[in-house]
């Protein structure tokens, strides 16, 4: 394989600081894959499912302690602490190295180095950028396989000798108190140490695709962007592409995904994680889909919730942390109604109705995105596809309604800043506690966070057409706690809605938060949901209050931000616009069919 000279010299000083066995360059092939996988099962890495019903798919079980992103581990390590802003934790770049690197020295020893060249994005895209990663664990390599474009296919797109982003990654001891996650932005650097985590550990992804390369956006002039890319289809084969931020496991991979309720209306899938996005030379945003694979959550996966994925995980998958069957397949909560006799559970132990989750709450699986029923035939297109409507959506069980637009490309910024979200098992911590989350970025955005707000107003102005922005919420519950909104494939009713306000036609009212269907513009036909939204769309005087109080006293919320917080009107709080009191309440406004 030809490299740069910049490239084999970084990885000799990597290996001259880990002390590997022995280097390994990965060439990206079928026989790597394969021969890697081989590996793993005779070391007890991986264990072989069943190949009737699972042909070529294997478990892997990580430690206990290794389960989840550790963002109280994860630093931004910046030059200047502001740099990073309050939002992220930092380490001045020279304490960072000599932490870390008392932990990576000689943390291979006795092993092997794999240096894997890896493309993000599509081949020939000029939006796609190059990683250079070691690391001493096969599952990872392996994994990357199925994630990224391996092998000569990424140095042939190195623009110059040192065009790449480089990442050092070693499996430590995989204790907690030696786990670090360092990205260094000004250098194009990564090192991760002490997890074999995908969130932690597979460095193209979040540590690349998203925090080293939104700072590389901002100076750039585009937009890296933790969303999914679908196209909605109409009946008469129209297509609208749609980009959607949302915090994990808050439904991106089900609606990514999703498997239409309508007749004639189809969703196809570009991508469920990740966007790079930039204005073209005509004044439209574009996106691709930066990831080859799908690292997706495996629990409440089901035929029912998501056909695309369950069916697209019966072949050439790798399985982290799912529960095993007595017959080799793997099992996770929400598979199906009920858990199957004799499971062994995600750390290998016999399990019993009574015993906690079968399957970790954040068990995942690893799957080639060329595997989705529903992929989109231009799902690799190297110009990427043109961005009509932006939404921003989270887990909230009250005080956010189903679905309302922005007034404009401003309001809208102002939307994504103000996002909440409840959290879930894909972060280590609690779950369940309402978090501010500005457009679903807070643990992956790589720069102080009020700059990212001003970068994203800054592309409004560029925009020919700005995208219409959208705020949605499958997850309102009732008072006896059961959700108002079917979702999974019902969803698609809210994007027929905003596919309509895109073109023109869709009718909506004029509230102060901003525009909610009509009365009788949502097509709920067939649904047993309140015919004009009311309960689905309104808003709670008194739970809005409790929200904004939160929000004051909420360390993460936009007040850390006011000392560089971007100065506009719509930045700042209307109380005419925004609920103050004596204003209209939501659905006493007018109506207006565009």
């Amino acid at each position: 394989m030809s490299v740069t000279g910049v490239a084999e010299k970084w990885v000799e000083e990597a290996a001259g600081l880990t002390r590997p066995s022995r280097v390994v360059w990965s060439d990206g092939s079928k026989a790597e894959y394969d021969a890697l996988i081989e590996a793993m099962l005779r070391d007890g890495t991986l264990l072989p499912l069943n190949p009737r019903s699972y042909p070529n798919c294997y478990l892997h079980r990580s430690h206990p302690s290794d389960v989840a992103r550790t963002e109280q581990l994860t630093f931004i390590c910046s030059r200047e602490k502001d740099g990073a802003g309050p939002t992220n934790n930092w380490i001045a770049p020279t304490e960072a190295k000599s932490k870390a690197g008392a932990l990576l020295r000689s943390s291979m020893k006795d092993r092997t180095m794999y240096v894997i060249p890896y493309l993000m994005g599509p081949c020939g895209s000029p939006m796609s950028r190059v990683g250079l990663m070691v690391t001493d664990s096969a599952y990872v390599v392996a994994s990357m396989h199925l994630m990224t474009r391996v092998g000569q296919v990424a140095i042939q797109h190195m623009r110059r000798d040192d065009d790449f982003i480089a990442g050092l990654h070693s499996l430590g001891d995989l204790s907690p108190d030696r786990r670090l996650i360092l990205h260094f932005p000004e250098e194009k650097l990564i090192w991760s140490v002490g997890s074999g985590y995908g969130g932690n550990a597979l460095l193209g992804k979040k540590c690349h695709a998203l925090r080293i390369a939104s700072s590389q956006a901002r100076q750039e002039g585009w937009l890296a962007e933790h969303m999914l890319i679908i196209g909605v289809e109409d009946p008469e084969g129209r297509v609208t592409y749609l980009a959607a931020a949302m915090p994990s496991a808050s439904g991106k991979t089900n609606l990514a995904m999703a498997v239409s309720h309508l007749p004639g209306w189809r969703i196809w899938t570009v991508g469920d994680d990740i966007a790079w996005m930039w204005v073209d030379a005509g004044g439209q945003l574009r996106a691709v889909n930066p990831e080859r694979g799908f690292f997706g959550v495996a629990p409440n996966t089901s035929p029912k919730t998501n056909p695309n994925a369950t069916a697209m995980v019966r072949s050439n998958t790798i399985f982290t942390n799912v529960a095993l069957t007595p017959d080799g397949e793997p099992w996770w909560e929400g598979l199906t109604p009920s858990a199957p006799a004799g499971l062994a559970d995600w750390q290998g132990r016999p399990w019993k109705p009574g015993d906690g989750p079968a399957a970790h709450p954040n068990s995942r699986f690893t799957v080639l995105a060329e595997q989705c029923p529903s992929i989109a035939p231009n799902w690799e297109e190297p110009q990427g596809v043109p961005i009509s409507g932006v939404i921003f959506g989270s887990r909230r069980s009250a005080v956010v309604p189903l679905v309302f637009e922005a007034f404009d490309w401003v309001h809208g910024v102002f939307l994504g800043s103000a996002m909440s979200t409840e959290t879930t098992a894909a972060i280590t911590g609690k779950v369940g506690v309402v978090r501010r989350d500005p457009m679903a970025m807070i643990p992956f955005c790589g720069y102080n966070m009020a700059d990212y707000f001003a970068h994203w107003l800054a592309m409004g102005p560029r925009l020919a057409k700005p995208p219409r922005i959208f705020r949605v919420n499958w997850f309102r519950r009732d008072a006896a706690n059961r959700f108002l909104w079917p979702g999974y494939g019902d969803n698609v009713r809210v994007l027929k809605w905003m596919v309509e306000r895109i073109r023109g036609t869709g009718r909506a009212a004029e509230t102060p938060i901003g525009w909610v269907p009509a009365p009788g513009a949502l097509d709920t036909s067939g649904l047993d949901v309140t015919a004009d939204g009311r309960v689905l769309q309104g808003l709670r005087p008194a739970a809005a209050g409790a929200d904004r109080r939160d929000a004051r006293h909420d360390p993460a919320a936009l007040r850390r931000l006011r000392r560089r917080r971007p100065s506009h009107r719509s930045i700042r709080p209307d109380r005419r616009r925004f609920g103050a009191p004596g204003t209209r309440a939501p659905w006493s406004g007018r109506t207006r069919g565009a």
